[in-house]
């Protein structure tokens, strides 16, 4: 059984994975036995990346990527293909986030968070898709903030992953039993990234004691394991599934 969890001999990219928990993605995805290319905008961000993927004994390319233009993530995805073959695994992680009151975010400021965290996030599936062999697993990362709110002016945010969750089911109605192709969404909670280091320490304590029930942040590797599980043959008869790894914030 413990198998099916492994991912040798598959190739997987990560977007946003300079920082935070796209940095956790490459490593894990590498850990369970996949070479990883990873992408982002900030290139000596991805070297550091890189090597803590290298570290496992996996390879690794990166390639520095703004997933707002299509051309640069068709040429991620054709950079994996020539450096290492394939493209069977797509952790769709890239993302901003914003905390500006409705009545005063600009235009230019919500079509920002909605350029990246969206049309990123559809872009890069996109151009995966094209090459994708059949068994192959898209996960989108949404966030739970595209079901609830967290008392934060986010609109732009909340709206972005709303999205990300009705494209995934979309992706995933015609690729699935088309191309092979199953599409899915994890939904984070609190984890420790660059948004959440945003956040007043008052603020984070009071989420985590009335919203969570764990009554904790979560661990990165948690929400890699259930990336992994997606990513790997012990999730395929899983697509179109949209999973909380939220530390129960969504029933209370």
């Amino acid at each position: 059984m413990l198998d099916r969890f492994r991912l040798d001999g598959k190739v997987a990219i990560v977007t946003g994975a300079s920082s935070g928990l796209g940095v956790a993605f490459a490593r894990g995805l590498a850990e369970a036995g996949a070479d990883v290319v990873i992408g982002a905008r900030r290139r000596e961000r991805l070297d550091e990346t890189r090597a803590l993927v290298e570290e496992t004994g996996r390879r690794c390319v990166a390639v520095q990527t703004d997933v707002t233009s299509p051309d640069d993530c068709r040429r991620l995805v054709e950079t994996a293909v020539a450096e290492l073959g394939a493209v069977d695994v797509l952790i769709n992680n890239a993302g901003v986030g914003t905390a500006v009151p409705a009545l005063r975010e600009t235009p230019e400021q919500f079509r920002r968070v909605v350029d990246v965290n969206l049309h990123g996030t559809y872009w890069m599936a996109q151009a995966c898709a094209q090459v994708m062999r059949p068994g192959s697993s898209i996960v989108n990362v949404g966030s739970i903030l595209g079901e609830t709110t967290a008392g934060l002016p986010q609109a732009a945010y909340s709206a972005s992953k709303a999205g990300v969750i009705g494209l995934t089911r979309d992706l995933a109605q015609q690729w699935t039993g088309r191309r092979g192709i199953r599409v899915n969404c994890l939904e984070p909670g609190f984890f420790a990234s660059e948004m959440t280091e945003q956040y007043a320490p008052e603020y984070m304590a009071r989420q985590l004691e009335t919203r969570v029930l764990m009554g904790r942040a979560g661990d990165p590797a948690e929400l890699v394991a259930a990336a992994v599980f997606l990513a790997s043959d012990a999730g395929s008869y899983v697509t179109g599934a949209v999973i909380p790894v939220d530390g129960g914030i969504l029933v209370t």
